[in-house]
């Protein structure tokens, strides 16, 4: 017998986030062996008058394919997955890959040339900016381990952050997105952390569920030029299968221009992979009320309570800066008290401290008043 919370995830997806109308071919994406969700989500667009449409892809795989990677076969195998995308009205993507450190030892110069000849065109310009889109993980053994959890008691956690009421969060989040609207000067505060920027004339996005699931944030970005100081994250990241700690940037006029972790080679490497990626090209606050710790995979990181992050990278069309890059690396700093507290200014306005809005049109984001 199905999983009563399986079905009303996948009625969720399609019926919510993708918002499947009769005719629109969906495509699913499934990394990993996971099955029952994914034949749930094709009865579910089926029933909704779409056309579902399946790719399986295993990461084991995939590390080998990009190992004897060239030029020319990453060109020819991006030409057809852009067409197919482009046939596409809708893509739901699920990651329940049993390893996230996967493509690790895939060269470097290998990963940009992937990001850069594949990733960018087919997912960042076609998926991200022309289709319904929403990406997910799925819980598995490995996802447990990373949260520091049983399966069982992470599948019960999983369903609690991805089954929340999300329309309930959206109206909730209207005055933030407001506020962010008319906000020219940003200041971040924290331990090793004192950042200024703007974002004026930039405007502000909701997330509730639409895009990401779990969800749980609103963003927007600063002007490219106007980020200086210093911020440390305190929350580990993977990126092209390699764990990245105690990660620290310093800016000068939008630019990074100093940037230290536990391989400070290797992210120098990284933020060299084109102009753009030493420049931000996302700032947003998270406020997901299940979502409490880190666990090394970026989807539930970023919408932590109490959390934001600061983005190298390509920027979103709907708060554009005109910063562009292959890569878009939401690195997260959780500002609650237990991991060193800190202070979120809207010009010069405290707007959230330790975690919690503290001003009274915001309080309807505090984890008390989402769950």
């Amino acid at each position: 017998m199905r999983d009563s919370r399986l079905q009303k995830l996948a009625a969720n997806l399609a019926g919510y986030s993708v918002k499947v109308q009769p005719g629109d071919n969906v495509l699913i994406e499934m990394i990993g062996s996971e099955r029952e969700l994914l034949k749930c989500l094709i009865e579910e667009v089926a029933r909704l008058g779409g056309n579902p449409f399946v790719e399986i892809e295993d990461r084991s795989v995939l590390r080998t394919l990009l190992n004897c990677a060239n030029e020319e076969q990453l060109a020819t195998w991006a030409s057809y997955d852009l067409e197919r995308m482009k046939q596409m009205q809708g893509y739901i993507g699920i990651r329940a890959g049993e390893n996230v450190n996967e493509l690790a030892d895939v060269p470097a110069d290998k990963m940009k040339m992937y990001d850069r000849i594949h990733r960018h065109p087919v997912h960042m310009e076609q998926r991200v900016k022309k289709t319904k889109w929403v990406v997910l993980r799925y819980p598995n053994s490995s996802m447990a381990q990373l949260a520091n959890m049983s399966t069982e008691a992470f599948e019960d956690f999983y369903f609690d952050v991805c089954n929340l009421d999300y329309a309930k969060m959206d109206r909730a989040m209207d005055p933030l997105q407001q506020l962010m609207s008319r906000t020219d000067k940003v200041r971040i505060v924290a331990p090793d952390t004192d950042l200024t920027f703007s974002i004026k004339g930039i405007g502000a996005q909701k997330c509730s569920g639409e895009r990401n699931i779990p969800d749980g944030e609103v963003y927007s970005c600063p002007v490219r030029d106007s980020v200086n100081g210093t911020i440390a994250y305190n929350t580990p990241s993977v990126y092209n299968g390699f764990t990245y700690e105690n990660i620290k940037f310093t800016f000068k006029n939008g630019k990074i221009i100093e940037a230290t972790a536990n391989d400070t080679d290797r992210i120098n490497a990284l933020l060299d992979s084109d102009d753009g990626a030493r420049h931000i090209g996302e700032f947003s606050l998270g406020f997901n009320p299940y979502i409490l710790h880190p666990m090394k995979d970026t989807l539930f990181d970023e919408k932590i309570a109490g959390s934001l992050h600061f983005t190298p990278g390509q920027a979103y069309e709907v708060t554009d800066n005109g910063n562009r890059s292959s890569i878009h690396w939401d690195l997260v700093l959780i500002q609650r008290p237990e991991y060193g507290g800190g202070e979120v200014y809207f010009d010069d306005v405290l707007i959230r401290k330790d975690g919690l809005f503290v001003i009274p049109e915001l309080e309807g984001l505090n984890p008390d008043s989402l769950k």
